[in-house]
Order: structure tokens, then sequence, then C-alpha cells
């Protein structure tokens, strides 16, 4: 079986508050888009599924998202078998944009599908959860308003038909790190969540655009913060009618209501960094 995992981006991106539990509160504007990897399940050759990626630092054996979602899948339904998977990676990795857990969850759907079992998206989605907080959100694809860890999901409308330009620069950015220098008491922007969602009702591109924001900007490392500020700059010169950083990045995104403005950004970019994709926005379900 051949799937789609569509990676996604953050609209808005807010840290609440620290939980007992040592995990964050969030509270975050999620949009699909059209960048993916292709998955092919098939039964495993061996005793064990593996995962393969053609990538060299990706695991691939139970360690790997896509095997761990198996995995899941398995102990929640109590049918189907070990799987091989083959991935044939487009979406960066360590990027900010859930690319493990959009092939995690293209292989919930999957062995749905290949076992018979009829589980809803949401069934699914539960099951993800203990995969990965993105997971849940990969699952039902779309927009959505995620909260808690990011596991519990309002559908909304998704992002008016426009054209997504994505730049990821060379460089990774540990997640732990980021949630270490976040101190909740002292954030001072935040990002117009509700200004977003409303936007989104209206079917408000500009509205959405100009509201875009990443708490996770204000706490990276300067040099790391100047790069991501120069991307988006040159995505804004390009006639985006906003840009953000997605997740705990490094990747940001412009928003373009005309295609051939999103296609001169993409080339501007591509004259100093590899991973540069145009997409649009996801339909749910994918």
């Amino acid at each position: 079986m051949e799937l789609t995992a569509n990676a996604k981006i953050n609209l808005t991106l807010d840290i609440l508050r620290r939980r007992e539990d040592g995990y964050h509160d969030l509270q975050m504007v999620m949009q699909s888009i059209t960048l993916s990897d292709r998955l092919t399940i098939a039964p495993a050759r061996g005793a064990e599924g593996t995962a393969v990626t053609g990538l060299h630092f990706l695991p691939t054996g139970g360690k790997n998202l896509a095997q761990m979602a198996a995995a899941a899948f398995r102990r929640a339904v109590g049918k189907g078998g070990e799987v091989d998977v083959f991935i044939r990676k487009r979406i960066p990795v360590c990027a900010g944009l859930a690319g493990g857990s959009a092939d995690a969850a293209a292989v919930l759907r999957g062995m749905n599908e290949l076992t018979g079992a009829g589980l809803s998206p949401a069934q699914l989605a539960r099951i993800g959860e203990a995969v990965g907080s993105d997971v849940p959100f990969c699952v039902l694809g779309g927009a959505a308003l995620a909260e808690g860890r990011g596991e519990v999901l309002t559908p909304l409308p998704p992002l008016p038909p426009c054209h997504i330009a994505v730049c990821k620069p060379p460089f990774s950015i540990s997640t732990p790190q980021l949630f270490s220098r976040v101190n909740v008491r002292k954030i001072v922007r935040r990002p117009d969540t509700a200004g977003v969602i409303s936007a989104l009702e209206a079917g408000d591109l500009a509205g959405v655009a100009r509201r875009l924001y990443n708490v996770f900007e204000d706490v990276l490392e300067p040099r790391r913060q100047s790069e991501i500020n120069e991307i988006k700059s040159a995505l804004i010169d390009c006639g985006a009618l906003g840009a953000s950083m997605s997740g705990s990045g490094p990747t940001v995104f412009g928003l373009f209501a005309e295609s051939a403005q999103a296609q001169n950004a993409c080339a501007r970019l591509r004259e100093s960094y590899r991973d540069v994709f145009l997409c649009a926005p996801a339909g749910p379900g994918v």
C-alpha cells in the first residue's frame, strides 16, 4: 500500500504553562501542507519490521516513529502483523514540520485499511498520542487548534487558497533546549490565536498572515535568530503577506496570494539554501 504523509506548519505557537509532569501546555494553530513523504507498507520480510528511509542517521527498527506507530496499532487493535515501511523522504528532518509524525500517522491510516479494523480518524488519533504529540494532528490533517501537548484538537476552517514558500536552513534546533530557555512568566509577545481563528473562519488570508507568530523565535540563539529573521525578510521582500518559523524550527515559511511571487521567493532562497519548497494548504484525511 502506498500512502502520502503531509507536513504541517504552525500558524501560531504559544506556550501557556509548565505542567507538573514536566511537559508544557501549548496552544497552536496548525495547518497541513502539500510538502509530503511517500510511504509503502508491505508485510515484513523478517521476524521484525523495519523502516527504510535512505537516511543513515534515522533509526530503522523499533525507535523509528513509523515502526512505533505500527506497534501501537497492533497493541490497540490486537490485529495486524509486522510490516516493513519504505519511506521516500521529502520533508526535511528535525525541521519543525512534523515529518516523522506525519510518517507515523500515515502508517496508522494504512494499517487501519490493511487490517479492515475500521477505526475512525479520532480513534486512530488517540492511538497516535502514545507515539508523539504531533501524530494526532497528522492523522486528522487540515487545520486545527492544538492544545495540551498538542493532542487536544479542535478542527478549524483551512487556510484560504494560497501559495506557501518553505525554507529550512542547514542546521537543527534542539526542542528540549528551546523549552528549557522558555520562562512562561516572562513571555512578553504572544500570538493572537483568537484573531487567527477568526480570520480562518472569515477566509481572510491577509488577516491570518499578519498574525503569524511563534514564541520560540524569541528564545533562539542570537546567530540562529538572525538567520531566521533574514529568511523571513527575504520572503516579505518577495511579497509574502506574512512569514514565521514553524514548530521548534528552524524551517521558515511565507504565505503568498500570488503564485509568481511565491515562485520568485523560492528561486531567491535557492541561491543560498538547498531545502526550499513551494507548496499549498492540504485538506484533512490525506
